[in-house]
């Protein structure tokens, strides 16, 4: 992992898990806030687009559980092309 990437996840655990503030962090940081502020809000903007998965299959991934159930499934579940199979 980047040095980027593990203060940007020390920067997440002491926001959202540990609970500090925007400031206290810049201080443990060494950090401006005005960057510390910029991160979090990115990361909650991010979290906004995260849409949560609510337990079905998209419509696509339906389709094909319920094709390859029926017999019509693709080349890497038999390991063959359907002339194969004839």
């Amino acid at each position: 992992m980047s040095k980027m990437a593990e203060m940007a996840a020390e920067i997440e655990d002491m926001y959202f898990d540990d609970n500090l503030d925007i400031w206290e962090i810049a201080k443990l940081t060494g950090l401006p806030a005005e960057d510390i502020r910029g991160f979090i809000d990115e990361m909650k903007e991010q979290d906004e687009y995260d849409e949560p998965w609510d337990g079905f299959n998209s419509d696509a991934e339906a389709d094909a559980d319920a094709l390859a159930s029926a017999g019509f499934g693709t080349d890497e579940d038999y390991g063959c092309s359907a002339e194969d199979m004839l």
